[in-house]
C-alpha cells in the first residue's frame, strides 16, 4: 500500500497501518493477498459486461464498490482523509466530489471522446487518466478502479486495451512520470496497448 497517512484516523487496526476490513485480518500482507484475488475476480467479471453512456462518477463509485465491497465497508465512497504517495500528494479530500464531478462533466460534454481521431484519443485518455490519478479519490484500490474504468471507456470507443498485458513495471513509471507533467510514457504506452476494432 505504502500511502502516507495517518492510521489512528484513517480507519486503521490500532497501532497498524492495515486497514480495518471485514475479514478482521490485521496483517497487511495477507490482507493484499487476498484484496488482490478477490479484485482480480471481480475486475475480470466487470470487464464482460459494457456500460452504455453513463460514464460518470456514479459509476466510478459503483466499479469500486463492486471491486472491493466483500473487504471494506467503505467501498463506494470517496476518501476523507489526506494521502500522498512517494512523495506526491493527491487532491485534498473536501475538493474530491467537485473534481470529480468537473472531470465526468468534461468527459460527457466531448460525447465521451467518440468524435475524435485516435491520436487524439489517446492524447484526451492519457489527460483523464492522469487527473483521475492526482485526485486519488479513494483510501485504496484506485488504480484499479481506474484501470477498469478505462477499459470500458475504451471498448465504448471501439478500440480495446488490456492492462494485464502491460508490464506492470512500464506502467507504474510511466504514472510516476506523468504525476510530475510528463505524459510521454504514458500515451507512448496506451498508443502501444489500444487496438483499434
Amino acid at each position: 500500500m505504502s500511502y502516507s497517512v495517518d492510521p489512528i484516523t484513517d480507519n486503521c487496526y490500532e497501532g497498524t497501518t492495515c486497514l480495518i476490513n471485514k475479514f478482521n485480518i490485521r496483517d497487511e500482507e495477507k490482507l493484499d493477498d487476498i484484496e488482490a484475488k478477490i479484485t482480480v475476480a471481480k475486475s475480470a467479471e466487470l470487464e464482460l459486461q459494457l456500460f452504455k453512456d453513463q460514464f460518470d462518477d456514479s459509476d466510478y463509485r459503483a466499479i469500486h464498490r463492486y471491486l472491493f465491497s466483500d473487504l471494506y465497508d467503505w467501498a463506494g465512497v470517496y476518501r476523507t482523509v489526506g494521502m500522498s504517495k512517494k512523495g506526491t500528494p493527491f487532491t485534498a479530500p473536501d475538493k474530491i466530489p467537485e473534481l470529480m464531478a468537473n472531470c465526468f462533466a468534461r468527459l460527457k460534454k466531448m460525447n465521451y471522446f467518440l468524435d475524435l481521431e485516435f491520436d487524439e484519443f489517446i492524447d484526451e485518455l492519457v489527460d483523464l487518466y492522469c487527473t483521475l490519478n492526482h485526485i486519488h479519490p479513494f483510501r485504496e484500490g484506485n488504480g484499479r478502479t481506474q484501470r477498469v474504468f478505462i477499459t470500458q471507456l475504451v471498448r465504448y470507443n471501439e478500440c480495446d486495451i488490456n492492462f494485464s498485458d502491460m508490464n506492470t513495471d512500464e506502467l507504474m513509471i510511466a504514472t510516476i512520470h506523468a504525476s510530475q507533467g510528463v505524459t510521454d510514457y504514458l500515451r507512448d504506452l496506451f498508443y502501444r496497448s489500444i487496438t483499434t476494432s
